[in-house]
């Protein structure tokens, strides 16, 4: 039996529409984005397969090209339209952030980061520039480095907020091992950081560090 064969009321498209998204399963919502099921299976059943392949949406959503569309009735058309259902979803967390001060918005901002920083394969650091009320100027992606490392040179960090004319800057790194917790190397960075941006009367807020689901950080453990 296909989806339009079933009653209104268990259509996910119909349910979304009457009841909100908030009411499906993790399956509903991935077979509206899909839209079609294969031969002997719906799109909701397509999507518990998929659900069950990649060990839930997280890995569904993060998985290569290639092995996305090694799996049954998928291809590079629904793995285009999943990435972009995933980038429009980051982005609107990007947006909120500018709306309002970083600071008063922390939920926001850690759901943001998180989403942009805790599946990368690599080490990155990344710098949040705020103007005098701690609104976002812009995001930056400053250094890249390997699974458990990434160089950082404070004079790139100075001229980056020299450019965006900042106030205030916060600091983001991911460790891809997934363990939030800070090294020693990542405080005595910071220390380094924040005295080469007090030389332009830039102050650092913040040094955030984001495990898998989890985040450090350095304001609160009393470091800044």
């Amino acid at each position: 039996m296909t989806i339009t064969a079933w009653p209104l009321d268990e259509r996910p498209r119909e349910r979304l529409l009457r009841y909100g998204p908030e009411v499906l399963s993790d399956a509903e919502l991935l077979a509206i984005v899909l839209r079609t099921g294969v031969s002997g299976k719906t799109a909701v059943d397509l999507g518990r397969d998929l659900l069950d392949r990649f060990g839930g949406l997280r890995g569904l959503l993060m998985a290569e090209q290639g092995a996305f569309c090694e799996a049954q009735g998928l291809g590079p058309a629904k793995y285009a339209l999943v990435r972009a259902v995933l980038e429009m979803g980051r982005r609107h967390l990007g947006e909120s952030l500018r709306r309002d001060t970083v600071l008063s918005s922390a939920l926001t901002t850690r759901r943001y980061l998180l989403a942009s920083f805790r599946d990368r394969p690599r080490e990155a650091f990344a710098c949040l520039f705020l103007d005098t009320r701690h609104r976002l100027l812009t995001q930056e992606i400053l250094f890249e480095g390997t699974l458990d490392g990434a160089a950082v040179y404070p004079r790139e960090v100075v001229k980056r907020a020299l450019v965006h004319n900042a106030a205030a800057a916060i600091f983001v790194h991911n460790h891809p091992s997934g363990h939030a917790e800070p090294s020693a190397a990542d405080r005595d960075l910071t220390v380094h950081l924040a005295d080469a941006l007090a030389l332009i009367g830039v102050r650092v807020l913040d040094h955030l560090v984001v495990g898998d689901g989890d985040i450090v950080s350095f304001k609160e453990r009393g470091w800044l």
